[in-house]
């Protein structure tokens, strides 16, 4: 089996057999799902579809990981000013990556 994985620009969605239990709900921001903000335009990976949840499990051991659900239905559209619009099929459940670079003084977060 082939597990399927959406990339827009430095996010990667990750479909999963389920989010943990223990990952709890994030709340929307001005009714959209921010699955990352850009550091440099200030744009944002979103989707508007109501069927979207967002997760964040902060629990011990996970390293602070990102999950995406959604509800059964048409695919829901992961937006950002600057990508091309990816369809997410609904009924499913997915792991949000952000990709990292390292630099000699730090890991972090690729701007986008």
């Amino acid at each position: 089996m082939t597990t399927k994985m959406y990339r827009q620009g430095d996010v990667l969605v990750v479909e999963t057999k389920e989010r943990p239990a223990s990952a709890k709900p994030v709340p929307r921001d001005a009714g959209r799902v921010i699955l990352a903000y850009g550091e440099v335009t200030g744009h944002a990976h979103a989707l508007t579809d109501k069927r979207a949840t967002l997760y964040r499990d902060d629990g011990a051991g996970s390293g602070g990981r990102t999950f995406l659900s959604i509800a059964p239905g048409d695919p829901a559209e992961l937006q950002h000013e600057e990508h091309s619009t990816i369809p997410l099929p609904g009924g499913k459940d997915y792991e949000v990556i952000i990709q990292r670079e390292y630099s000699p003084a730090e890991i972090r977060n690729v701007a986008d």
